[in-house]
């Protein structure tokens, strides 16, 4: 809300529209945001994938060991050979999938949205956003 702070002094200038920038534009970059926000929710559910996935190997594992204390060899073997370690995509494990979309699509994305944002936004982020939050706190 308005209190006059510094923070707000800076607003126009941090998000603020760019002079002679239209609203489809303003739109449009808002909507590449939106985009962008929700590969960041994306990356979020792989770091949770990644870790989930994990957790499991470790509970496997320790299903194992019990197999094999209980007298079950052969399950064991079967569950230590098929399951406990492998490769959740060919060639990957979980971490692998995190770096792959990490240093390939997320990375693409976020600077392709940077320069999109430079071109024809000033380099601002969340103009769109600014000007909803203006319009609702003075109306």
């Amino acid at each position: 809300m308005a209190d006059g702070t510094q923070e707000e002094a800076r607003e126009p200038r941090r998000h603020g529209r760019p002079p002679g920038t239209d609203d489809a534009t303003v739109e449009a970059l808002g909507l590449l945001s939106e985009a962008l926000e929700t590969t960041q929710r994306a990356r979020g559910s792989l770091y949770d994938f990644h870790q989930l996935t994990g957790g499991a190997d470790r509970t496997v594992g320790e299903a194992v060991r019990r197999l094999r204390e209980a007298g079950h060899g052969e399950q064991a073997d079967l569950v230590a050979r098929e399951v406990q370690g492998a490769d959740v995509l060919p060639g990957m494990w979980t971490f692998q999938i995190v770096e792959a979309y990490d240093d390939g699509y997320h990375r693409r994305f976020t600077e392709v949205e940077r320069q999109v944002r430079a071109a024809l936004g000033g380099g601002r982020a969340h103009i769109a956003e600014s000007e909803m939050k203006q319009r609702r706190e003075t109306t």
